[in-house]
């Protein structure tokens, strides 16, 4: 994966939580560069006209990672993790702010194709994405983590096994069932 290494990261991460400000101070402008990495890959997903912008899609996510400290952040993967929770969300909370005022017209649309779900279409409403994702989350959460990580954050197969705790064998099983599983219900939307 492109961007800052696994290393620094997690080692500001561990000094930072043992109490070392100079770590802060090095930590925060490595994970501003790495969420604004994400948001522009994750935002050229997007419809075209989409309003929101790389720079304030990270600065709605990293308003919601500030309270980090009372999260036990293990490693880069681990708050690339929260990463994705967080852009997903805050893509969520736009596009529902989006229809609320076109009173459900437009929605807001972003590219399945880095997933590689077979399908006619290049872009999903992100909406019926996050509802499929909800739906997943209750018949199989780690499926839904894993199209999480993958989709939001861009997480390789072995970052997102390292982020869930299992082997690379099985993420490339889970994979491939949660890219079948979300082209199966979101080809009904």
């Amino acid at each position: 994966m492109v961007g800052v290494s696994p290393e620094p990261v997690t080692a500001l991460l561990k000094r930072w939580r043992q109490g070392d400000s100079a770590a802060l101070e090095k930590l925060v402008p490595l994970v501003y560069s790495e969420l604004r990495r994400i948001a522009a890959r994750q935002l050229r997903r997007e419809r075209p006209n989409h309003t929101l912008q790389p720079t304030a899609l990270v600065h709605e996510a990293y308003l919601r990672l500030v309270d980090v400290d009372r999260l036990n952040v293990r490693d880069r993967t681990h708050l690339l993790s929260l990463a994705a929770r967080l852009m997903r969300q805050v893509l969520v909370d736009n596009a529902r702010r989006r229809r609320a005022l076109k009173r459900g017209g437009d929605p807001t649309l972003v590219s399945l194709s880095e997933v590689s779900i077979p399908t006619d279409t290049a872009a999903v409403d992100v909406l019926a994405l996050d509802e499929a994702l909800n739906e997943l989350s209750s018949d199989d959460p780690r499926l839904s983590r894993l199209v999480e990580l993958k989709f939001f954050a861009g997480l390789t197969i072995a970052e997102a096994a390292h982020a869930l705790g299992v082997s690379t064998a099985t993420v490339e099983r889970d994979w491939t069932i949660a890219r079948a599983w979300l082209y199966e219900r979101l080809s009904r939307v």
